[in-house]
């Protein structure tokens, strides 16, 4: 029996009105955790409940995936956002989202900061800290993914909630473990295989090659996919298939 397990999550739920993204439906096959856009960044009401419904027919673990208020930008923008209003943008967006899962009759098992905040807050323990609070008083059970030795973990650590270090499939690494930006080449990885060799490495060796060619330590508890990737569905198939094929167990959480 497999002693190594991760779990493989995925950006969902991210279709807004007349605007489809992405192939939720068949990427939910190959993955075990769902990160759900709840409707600042991308999604709406309706997407929302579509997902959580799509994502309990699969056995699939639910995730608020909290952004800032930009749709036009996809959140991927950086705002100017105080702790305090990092905090309640961040318990709203939970709170829609649980009230998606609660209407289902399931329940939250984490959440997921999105886009530039997610990044703001690898690297700002004051941000960090008012999000990991926000997640903490809606339920402290409740899992906060975070980049991989980042501050958003410190910070979940600090408050005492259980946390979930996160690795990218589909992204390149800069030489102190932070993902390169979006703006810079290369910072996309575009070939399947190349990101399963990317996620073997870090689950077993526990490092990741950086562009500048050093090796970073890394904790790989979750294993992220970019669901608006155009290529998502083949890097999901793929990566679960290699991850199979080592002997290593998918499953949703954290121990």
């Amino acid at each position: 029996m497999s002693t190594i397990s991760v779990d493989l999550n995925c950006d969902l739920g991210e279709s807004y009105g007349n605007y489809t993204l992405g192939n939720d439906s068949s990427i939910l096959q190959y993955i075990s955790s769902a990160n759900i856009a709840c409707g600042f960044h991308a999604g709406d009401p309706s997407v929302m409940q579509k997902t959580v419904i799509m994502a309990l027919n699969r056995g699939v673990a639910i995730g608020a995936h909290p952004g800032l208020p930009d749709l036009q930008g996809f959140g991927r923008r950086e705002m100017a956002v105080t702790p305090a209003e990092a905090h309640a943008i961040v318990l709203y967006q939970i709170g829609a989202l649980w009230a998606f899962t609660r209407a289902e009759g399931a329940a939250l098992q984490h959440v997921k900061p999105h886009g530039a905040l997610y990044n703001m807050a690898a690297v700002n323990p004051k941000l960090a800290e008012a999000i990991a609070e926000a997640v903490y008083k809606i339920d402290p059970s409740l899992i906060l993914y975070g980049l991989a030795g980042s501050e958003l973990i410190a910070a979940g650590r600090r408050i005492g909630i259980r946390t979930a270090q996160e690795v990218f499939a589909d992204r390149s690494y800069q030489q102190d473990g932070t993902l390169t930006p979006r703006s810079q080449p290369d910072a996309i990885l575009t070939d399947p295989k190349a990101a399963a060799d990317q996620v073997m490495e870090m689950i077993i060796n526990g490092t990741v090659t950086s562009l500048q060619d050093t090796l970073y330590k890394i904790k790989a508890d979750t294993v992220c996919i970019h669901g608006d990737g155009p290529d998502a569905l083949l890097f999901a198939q793929k990566i679960n298939r290699k991850l199979s094929e080592a002997g290593i167990a998918i499953k949703a959480g954290k121990d």
